[in-house]
């Protein structure tokens, strides 16, 4: 929950990043407390749980709601933002305790004028604690880009080293415990590199391995495609529906997401895994065909980074176990800030770095690889870059409808612009694959967990 704070007196200096604050409950044995920290600023749990000896962790939003809805969990009379909780201030917010304050819930339903040190005291007076401690990494101290893909091996060594009790081996995929690229992704792959290739020969590859043959058959199937009659083969799929194009990289896809199993743990509230993907592959199938010719990348495996764009997930659970889960808690408490961010505060190393540099180790092709190592930088201008330009679309388009763990963030108009992309066209696109949420799920459900 975020509310807007600004100085009365000095309001127009300041940028509307600095103006907000984040309110974030928490629990553990002890009981509950809120924590106002600022919205842009990493509330760190480490730091915290250090600073107040606790073990706490977020409360999520579902239980929230059920509390206040009980009465429970009571709001400040004056501040409906605040709760009559043990109440901690990070420091750089405790300090403007001077000045005044807008506090504006976040509907815009209610505006108040009030003093921070008047809400301290109202809680004071109520027999609630008041703290102020330092709990945050400012903004700029977050590393949200990773540095030139060069380094990514010797960051993802040092992450090895500082975070596993693994015996470092010579190769680092034995290290990782990796599993190999499947077999049939293997032989897709070759196959789709033979220029006289045929739909019989993919038909064949993909029937060989009888989960991934249905799950084509129910992509191709889904009422989204609205295919004529019945879907009853493989190469049905091929020829009625898909294309032998996509269909090689969405088994290619679906093929690499199955050799890793899903996490138990999660960030409560996101989007699952499959059905992410497969909203992020649809989305993206919607407005490669917007994109002129002459600048139209290839569809196929625009689709495919669309598919495994979060692969490093569960790259990253498989790898970290334990500290998967604190990047979990992490993003429960930071919803505004990057996982990239997140990822390296707590290790180092971006999911998207391991990811990337899984993809070139399986020989995966370039496109696919650099689409998932710099998705969330709008401003690469390396080759291949329209394929991690259309995933860094897509995620925040879906963010913007709930969708996903992107950034909550604008999109440059320059990156529609570079694609000769019309964004209310874009948006349009979007709309028609949300429309067909319900058979979206229906393909997401068929995915192997």
């Amino acid at each position: 929950m975020s509310v807007a704070i600004a100085d009365q007196n000095n309001s127009q200096k300041l940028p509307e990043a600095e103006r907000l604050v984040r309110i974030v409950l928490l629990q553990d044995s002890k009981g509950m407390l809120q924590v106002v920290v600022p919205n842009n600023h990493l509330l760190d749990l480490k730091l915290l749980n250090n600073v107040t000896g606790r073990e706490l962790l977020p409360v999520h939003e579902a239980e929230i709601v059920l509390l206040t809805r009980s009465k429970k969990l009571k709001q400040l009379d004056m501040a409906a933002g605040f709760f009559l909780l043990p109440t901690v201030i990070e420091e750089s917010v405790a300090v403007r305790h001077d000045c005044s304050y807008e506090i504006f819930e976040t509907d815009g339903v209610q505006i108040q004028q009030l003093r921070l040190v008047d809400l301290r005291e109202a809680l004071t007076n109520k027999d609630f604690r008041v703290s102020v401690v330092k709990c945050v990494v400012a903004p700029e101290a977050l590393v949200l880009h990773a540095p030139e893909s060069s380094a990514d091996l010797e960051q993802i060594f040092d992450s090895i080293r500082n975070f596993t009790t693994l015996r470092i081996k010579q190769r680092l995929e034995e290290t990782l415990e990796i599993p190999p690229l499947p077999q049939t992704a293997r032989r897709i792959i070759n196959l789709r590199a033979n220029p006289d290739a045929e739909v019989r020969e993919l038909a064949e590859i993909v029937e060989s391995d009888a989960s991934l043959a249905a799950q084509v058959v129910s992509w191709a199937a889904s009422p989204y495609y609205a295919a004529p009659g019945k879907i009853r083969s493989v190469q049905d799929a091929i020829v009625r529906v898909l294309g032998f194009d996509l269909v090689s990289n969405l088994a290619v896809g679906m093929a690499l997401g199955n050799t890793i199993a899903l996490p138990k743990d999660s960030v409560h509230g996101i989007t699952p895994y499959w059905l992410q993907s497969v909203y992020c592959s649809t989305a993206i199938e919607a407005i490669v065909r917007q994109i002129p010719a002459r600048k139209r990348p290839s569809q196929g495996l625009a689709c495919l980074a669309g598919l495994l764009h979060n692969f490093g997930y569960l790259v990253l659970a498989h790898t970290f176990p334990p500290h998967f889960s604190s990047i979990c808690r992490y993003m429960e408490a930071n919803p505004a800030i990057s996982h990239v961010a997140i990822d390296n505060h707590l290790l180092g190393v971006s999911r998207e770095q391991i990811s990337a540099w899984l993809m070139h180790l399986w020989n995966m092709p370039a496109e696919v690889t650099t689409a998932l190592r710099f998705q969330h930088e709008p401003d690469y201008l390396g080759e291949h870059g329209v394929y991690a330009h259309l995933i860094y679309i897509v995620l925040r388009l879906l963010r913007q409808q709930g969708i996903g763990d992107a950034p909550p963030e604008e999109i440059p108009l320059e990156l529609f612009a570079r694609y000769d992309l019309d964004p209310q066209r874009v948006q349009e696109a979007l709309q028609k694959v949300l429309a067909s949420s319900s058979d979206l799920q229906q393909i997401a459900d068929n995915f192997k967990i």
